[in-house]
């Protein structure tokens, strides 16, 4: 149900190849792309919006690449998410606030999913994306049918 938007996937796969580099060294999208088998168009969009939040450095040329600019510990998922997708919300009428919804008049469920929305806010704010980024490498595996047992099985 709360699944990562691919281009937040980009940015942390993006991320973590370039913090794992000699401080100064330029990324290129297409290494990037090569690397991990990303999509050369969205990952490009993904780098260019990191590139006007000031979270990474363009350097343009034959030479040219991409740097973090800021300090992963200072950035939330929250923030991350923000740069490449925008504010977070669980149900559309709590992301526009237009009245787009046609239940809007009679909905008996709008401050739980506030309530829902603020905490996934603050859960997500939580997270550091240098920790995170830190984490050590694992193997997706299935357990009982479902990939969430990547955290608790014996690889």
């Amino acid at each position: 149900m709360n699944k990562i938007h691919r281009k937040v996937e980009y940015a942390l796969i993006s991320l973590r190849h370039m913090k794992q580099k000699q401080p100064g060294q330029l990324t290129t999208v297409k290494e990037i792309c090569r690397s991990y088998g990303c999509s050369f168009d969205a990952t490009s969009r993904v780098l260019q919006m990191m590139v006007q939040k000031g979270l990474l450095k363009s350097e343009q040329g034959a030479q040219g690449g991409y740097l973090i600019q800021k300090d992963l510990s200072r950035v939330s998922l929250l923030d991350l998410i923000e740069y490449v997708v925008g504010p977070i919300s669980v149900v559309k009428c709590l992301d526009t606030g237009k009245g787009d919804c046609d239940m809007e008049s009679s909905c008996n469920v709008v401050a739980p999913l506030a309530f829902l929305n603020d905490q996934l806010i603050q859960f997500y704010k939580g997270i550091n994306i240098d920790a995170m980024l830190s984490v050590p490498d694992r193997k997706c595996v299935v357990v009982d049918g479902t990939f969430g047992g990547a955290l608790n099985a014996k690889i």
